[in-house]
């Protein structure tokens, strides 16, 4: 064999091993996706790029990229966890009967100009016919209350159909955000 013919054979086996580690890393561990609408606002906006990890243990107050009934992927935040009750009241959220601070929504206009509640009053019960977050299920809410399709209207979602949580976002750049739980 050739020197030539041995050097392209070791190209084309470093190219297919590089492809194949790139669709193992997207398929198991971590892919980008793109934030569509404003019902994250003001934590993520449209058109944001973010990177999810395939791999997070999901806990409250996570955001979370998950596949819907109806063949869409929504990002929103985890509220509720199995075995936890939920309630809204004068814009305070209460889960297990304890006052769970918010600090994300602070900063947004809409939630500190408001004459009326940003988020309406609700309990668990009443919404959904069922008194905790089932096993296996997750109840979810976008940051923008008065702007996002998500428990409230379809009630819980499955664990199994969460692709992943988001970790970073990294476009566009001047966004560029690593942590969001505490913010």
């Amino acid at each position: 064999m050739t020197k030539t013919k041995k050097e392209i054979i070791e190209w084309l086996m470093s190219l297919v091993i590089g492809i194949i580690v790139v669709l193992v890393v997207r398929s198991f561990v971590a892919t980008n996706y793109e934030v569509v609408g404003e019902s994250m606002m003001p934590t993520l906006h449209d058109h944001d790029l973010v990177i999810i990890s395939k791999l997070s243990t999901i806990k409250q107050m996570d955001i979370i990229i998950f596949h819907s009934d109806e063949k869409e992927d929504y990002v929103k935040r985890v509220i509720g966890l199995a075995g936890d009750t939920i309630t809204y009241e004068n814009d305070e959220l209460y889960i297990n009967n304890q006052k769970i601070e918010e600090p994300f929504l602070s900063s947004y206009e809409p939630y500190v100009n408001t004459e009326t509640n940003f988020t309406e009053n609700f309990d668990l019960q009443e919404l959904t016919g069922s008194k905790t977050v089932p096993p296996g299920k997750l109840f979810v809410l976008g940051d923008n209350r008065i702007s996002s399709l998500d428990s409230r209207y379809f009630h819980f979602i499955d664990e199994k159909e969460v692709i992943g949580e988001v970790k970073l976002i990294y476009w566009p750049l001047s966004d560029f955000k690593v942590n969001f739980r505490s913010e």
